[in-house]
């Protein structure tokens, strides 16, 4: 209760607590799912697929599922079911990892779909103890840096602690690494349920956020279907190219530098977190939503033009892959970020909509995620004799062409919007 008094009394202890509770269990999710990546399953394969295609397809499968599942059930959650939820998706992902590790090949795949049904709703539960105040985009800076560094550093520990302990399977080493940060993990969630509920000033400013009924999805997407489904593809195509270059990150490495070191995934990934941390958390200081929206649109162009400009410099030879990875990684996160915590933030406040910003971020998750694993099939059936450096070329440029488009049909339709709005005349979006 005492602590409970003193975050509502100073906005900095606030701050300070719910960036770091946010950074940290979501941190701690990414040791139950991304660390397996980084083992190489060298000389194993099912058919004619490799093993580690395989894992990752199966955990994204499952991953995926759980993106469709949590748009009902992020957006429906009470507020007192949140702490008892992530604690069970989690404890149900170790679970499956121990599995993953008792379980001979090649059958053990199976258990990597099961890891990843728990761990899709993580976010939105984590995100759902932030939203609706007026320092929301500074209270989710922990929460977009987590995103952003966590695979690369849990990466590069995996790759330390299996060669300081080299007689672990790499089977086992997922399970080893859940359990070495469920502890944490469960501390990250306390510090979670200790932030007070929003202030009068938050509501009046961002409006009160509440589950959603069925008529209230039905009539958010009435009046705002298309931009959001624009805004759903370009979420789509940010997933593909960011979870292919994470999901092969190695593979890549391998062959844009011969002699590149672990410790490139760590560097190139905390540079991108820290730019992150700037340019978004310095959203949280435009108190007006129609700047902050606008502010955000423009965010989203500079991540893409990062993108489409970077892997063009790199393909002539004038950046090496070094500055590429990290120019890519920087246009893809900050777009990401942006679209995950401030756009549908701001959108709700700016029309003032009875929603919640989980059910926008998990409409577009389960359709980016679905994008992620028909671009892992598509891979594996039909571009076996391209590099995986040279597949993140050409999607990234795919990504720049489409994203371009998206994003300027969507500002368009949500400027016509607020001009009916602000006439006080019926829009029509057809």
């Amino acid at each position: 209760m005492r602590l409970k008094e003193a975050l509502t009394r100073s906005n900095t202890f606030f701050i300070c607590w719910a960036v770091i509770a946010s950074f940290g269990a979501y941190f701690c999710m990414y040791a139950f799912r991304k660390p397996f990546n980084a083992g190489l399953y060298q000389g194993l394969a099912l058919g004619e697929v490799s093993y580690k295609a395989i894992l990752i397809i199966s955990q994204v499968a499952g991953y995926t599922l759980s993106k469709f599942a949590g748009i009902k059930v992020i957006s429906e959650l009470k507020h007192n079911a949140r702490v008892k939820l992530v604690i069970g998706l989690i404890l149900v992902a170790e679970l499956a990892l121990l599995f993953f590790g008792l379980v001979p090949y090649p059958y053990n795949f199976v258990f990597l779909f099961m890891n990843g049904l728990p761990l899709g709703m993580v976010y939105g539960v984590v995100f759902s103890f932030l939203e609706g105040r007026r320092f929301t985009e500074m209270l989710a800076m922990g929460l977009n840096i987590s995103v952003v560094v966590a695979s690369g550093i849990l990466k590069t520990t995996y790759i330390e602690i299996h060669g300081i302990f080299p007689r672990i399977p790499e089977f086992w080493m997922p399970f080893f690494m859940g359990a070495l940060f469920l502890p944490v993990f469960l501390l990250f969630v306390w510090m979670l349920s200790a932030i007070p509920g929003p202030t009068a000033e938050d509501i009046a400013l961002r409006t009160e956020r509440v589950p959603m009924t069925s008529d209230d999805k039905r009539l958010v997407m009435r009046q705002f279907g298309f931009p959001v489904v624009c805004l759903v593809v370009f979420y789509a195509t940010l997933v593909v190219v960011r979870d292919f270059r994470d999901n092969f990150t190695i593979e890549i490495w391998n062959e844009i530098d011969a002699h590149w070191g672990s410790g490139v995934l760590t560097t190139t990934e905390m540079i991108t977190g820290i730019v992150v941390l700037l340019i978004i958390g310095a959203l949280a200081f435009v108190r007006d939503n129609l700047a902050g929206f606008r502010l955000a649109y423009l965010i989203f162009f500079g991540g893409v033009i990062f993108i489409g400009v970077g892997t063009l410099l790199f393909e002539r030879s004038v950046m090496s892959g070094f500055y590429w990875m990290l120019t890519i990684g920087l246009g893809l996160f900050l777009a990401y970020t942006v679209l995950q915590t401030v756009i549908f933030e701001r959108m709700i406040a700016l029309f003032r909509i009875k929603a919640n910003a989980g059910y926008f971020v998990y409409i577009c998750e389960s359709i980016g995620y679905l994008g992620s694993v028909g671009l892992l099939l598509y891979k594996e059936f039909f571009m076996k004799d391209l590099a995986w450096s040279r597949v993140l070329i050409q999607f990234s440029y795919l990504q720049f062409a489409l994203g371009l488009l998206l994003l300027a049909l969507s500002n368009i339709y949500f400027d016509k919007y607020r001009s009916a709005e602000k006439s006080g005349t019926p829009f029509a979006a057809a």
